[in-house]
């Protein structure tokens, strides 16, 4: 049954046409009613590639879901609306990388193939390097369990971008687990790796730094919480980012837009 939104607007189906919206995009959308019933796909010897990549795409999308789990403390300010989309594209990616199991069953190691994630964007309208122009490095210890964002002295005023009004920034390093995931036959589902390093994360922040003076050399280290080591079948992220704020009386507001994070090494 098609339901109104407004003078002209439904969504539902109306006679052999159905009307819906596109996340992420503008606008009504229609189709013809039609294709297989849900026990077709599931069960019918014809739709066996298409349960393959049903199963695979699940995986992927779980897999993305664990990255922006473990940033979840800046995920809102961080991201684009096609966010989800754009990760679960890049764990398929990896996912299609494996060569040892069945189709439909294929892993998703991302500990083989890190390449993938490496420059990755939370928000594909605001690029790190388009905004922080400033020389920084970036280094971590053997065990993967520690790492430092390190910023030379700069002058803000001539190498960061910042939105109009803005008057104060921070800087953020963190480190971030992500593990390989694979198929469960006895949950028949996939599941991580190693489930008890998965979504382990550590998030630093810089102190409010003043966009209109001088900005001493800065380092913001970030060290995985309770003595945890990275395994073989994990992948530590270590992103980079920054914030804007503005600065009222004693207090600084988090602007919404202009901050960015960036994975800049997987590891």
């Amino acid at each position: 049954m098609a339901r109104q939104k407004g003078v002209i607007k439904y969504v539902g189906t109306l006679g052999d046409i159905r009307h819906f919206k596109i996340k992420g995009q503008e606008g009504y959308f229609a189709g013809m009613v039609g294709g297989p019933t849900g026990d077709q796909v599931l069960t019918a010897p014809e739709f066996e590639r298409t349960r393959e990549n049903m199963n695979e795409f699940g995986a992927s999308a779980k897999a993305g879901k664990s990255v922006r789990t473990g940033l979840s403390q800046v995920m809102k300010q961080m991201s684009d609306s096609q966010l989800t989309g754009r990760l679960t594209s890049v764990m398929k990616k990896i996912n299609l990388e494996d060569q040892t199991e069945a189709r439909g069953y294929r892993k998703i190691e991302i500990s083989t193939q890190r390449r993938y994630l490496k420059g990755f964007e939370f928000d594909k309208n605001a690029s790190f390097n388009g905004i922080f122009n400033a020389p920084y490095l970036l280094n971590h210890t053997v065990d993967r369990a520690s790492g430092e964002f390190v910023v030379d002295a700069f002058n803000p005023a001539n190498l960061v971008n910042a939105p109009s009004g803005a008057t104060h920034f921070r800087l953020i390093s963190s480190l971030s687990v992500v593990s390989d995931f694979e198929y469960n036959a006895t949950t028949n589902s996939y599941d991580p790796m190693d489930a008890a390093l998965n979504e382990v994360s550590d998030i630093q922040y810089s102190g409010f730094l003043d966009l209109y003076d001088a900005v001493p050399s800065t380092t913001i280290s970030a060290t995985l919480p309770g003595g945890v080591l990275p395994t073989v079948n994990t992948t530590v992220l270590q992103c980079i980012g920054i914030e804007f704020y503005q600065k009222v009386g004693p207090n600084y507001y988090l602007f919404a837009s202009g901050n960015c994070l960036k994975v800049e090494d997987a590891f």
